[in-house]
């Protein structure tokens, strides 16, 4: 081999390794960017708003949610389905089909929620008590498009789930409660107890980090936190925990009393049973001895137990759609001794002493008139007295005097009525308390139950004193005369 060849050979073998370089090069750089491309990719997916439903990915579910400025939104009937419900419009206790309420329902409970509103009402069906519990949201019913939405908030109060929202990692976690019971069942073997309390109040303890659990081999319960620290010791017969308050009702021999989830005392063992009558007012039911009184949240009397029963029974009442049969048009509290009713004010002053035979109208004769407690829009109710009716607002005082021989409600097309009768003659009631200048409720600007005596005026709207002109106002008047003379 020659110089010149030796030399064009020894090029040729650079050439190659120069281009197998670089082919090696380029191939490096090509896996450098697949991995950088599969690496955004995964950034981006983990981005990505993710939704899981008792710990699985659900992408349904992804579809409804909305989220704005860090706040999660959802139609609430269509999610309902999701979280092991059914759901409706109108009100449970008032069926119809409005589309500015809807009430969600599964085997335990039913909650009713409202456009515009701040107040979520659940019942509990697996309960004898028929009132309703109030549950407040900060961010009111909303609707879009013709559907009801609530928040985050109004969520887990209306379907009893644990809701977390991670913002930084986009990530969304539900909660059913029934999963939840089941994930520590478990859980509470291992911490030396039986089983968590199968009562659906008390599972609903789980949402506030607390179980309500039962001692093994014996028949005492107590209270643990989810790691198992003992809250209240498994020493008493029964435990029933209030969802509202976080408070709980705890029995021994019999005797019942409230105790916090801190371990404070509120109320004393002693009573025969006690029922919450309104969380707002901190008032509390409490029957010792055969007799009714009312208790504040400190455990203080606030109405001595001696009368023979506290509330009406609302089961005769189902269309007026009352929540709560404690307390009538937001301030008074009837009660009853012996045959006769009584009216106290939310704060336990007496204001109506006892003299009516009925509290709420029973219809008899009338085939077309339905019974009536409230004309909710007005915030009066109906009283009874020698078989005549009156009108009573919230100040207890009568809107006229005991003439009336029926007042009473009708509904055609989902459309109630109201009507007074008097001696044949038949009076719009609605009519007839405008003509009085009684504010509504949607009107007045002072309906709260604290102010109700300091505000409204409804008891300067008498009808001894009024000047109306309307003539169904003067023959509830001339029947006032006649009596009067």
């Amino acid at each position: 081999m020659n110089l010149i060849e030796e030399s064009f050979q020894k090029k040729e073998e650079k050439k190659k390794k120069r281009t197998a370089g670089i082919i090696l090069g380029s191939i490096i750089v090509v896996i450098l960017i697949i991995i950088a491309i599969v690496a955004y990719l995964g950034y981006l997916e983990n981005k990505q708003l993710k939704v899981y439903l008792d710990g699985q990915l659900n992408n349904k579910l992804l579809q409804i949610l909305v989220v704005e400025n860090g706040e999660v939104k959802a139609p609430i009937k269509e999610i309902a389905s999701y979280l092991g419900y059914e759901s409706y419009n109108g009100e449970y206790t008032e069926k119809s089909e409005s589309q500015s309420k809807c009430y969600v329902q599964n085997e335990s409970e039913v909650a009713n929620l409202a456009l515009n509103s701040t107040e979520i009402y659940k019942l509990d069906l697996t309960s004898e008590n028929e009132n309703y519990e109030c549950e407040n949201i900060k961010t009111p019913v909303e609707a879009r498009n013709g559907v009801l939405y609530t928040t985050q908030e109004g969520l887990e109060k209306a379907f009893n789930i644990s809701f977390q929202y991670d913002q930084e990692k986009n990530r969304i976690h539900i909660y059913t409660l029934p999963y939840l019971v089941k994930t520590y069942t478990n859980a509470v073997l291992d911490f030396g107890y039986e089983e968590i309390s199968p009562e659906f109040a008390n599972q609903k303890a789980i949402l506030q980090d607390m179980m309500v659990v039962k001692k093994a081999g014996q028949e005492k319960y107590g209270v643990v936190d989810l790691d198992g620290n003992q809250i209240l010791e498994p020493k008493y017969d029964k435990i029933e925990y209030m969802p509202v308050s976080g408070d709980f009702f705890v029995t021994n021999n019999n005797k019942v009393g409230i105790i916090s989830k801190n371990g404070e005392t509120k109320v004393q063992l002693m009573y025969d049973s006690i029922e919450l009558m309104d969380q707002k007012l901190g008032l509390y039911l409490a029957k010792k001895d055969g007799k009714y009184g009312v208790l504040d949240k400190a455990g203080n009397i606030k109405i001595h137990i001696e009368n023979d029963e506290i509330g009406i029974d609302i089961s005769n009442f189902a269309q007026n759609n009352i929540k709560n049969k404690y307390i009538l048009v937001d301030n008074l509290i009837p009660a009853r001794k012996d045959k006769y009713w009584g009216l106290y004010d939310v704060n336990g002053k007496l204001v109506v002493d006892y003299k009516y035979d009925q509290i709420g109208y029973i219809a008899s004769n009338n085939k077309n008139a339905l019974n009536l407690l409230e004309i909710p829009d007005y915030n009066v109710f109906v009283a009874c007295k020698d078989n005549k009716y009156t009108l009573v607002n919230a100040s207890g005082q009568e809107l006229f005097t005991t003439v009336a021989d029926d007042i009473y409600m009708t509904i055609s097309g989902g459309e109630k009525s109201y009507y007074i009768s008097v001696n044949d003659n038949q009076i719009d009631a609605e009519k007839y308390l405008d003509d009085m200048g009684i504010n509504t409720k949607n009107t007045s600007t002072n309906s709260n139950t604290n102010t109700t005596q300091n505000s409204n005026n409804s008891a300067g709207n008498n009808v001894n004193n009024a000047n109306a002109s309307s003539e169904e106002v003067n023959v509830i008047e001339e029947e006032i005369s006649e009596e009067n003379e």
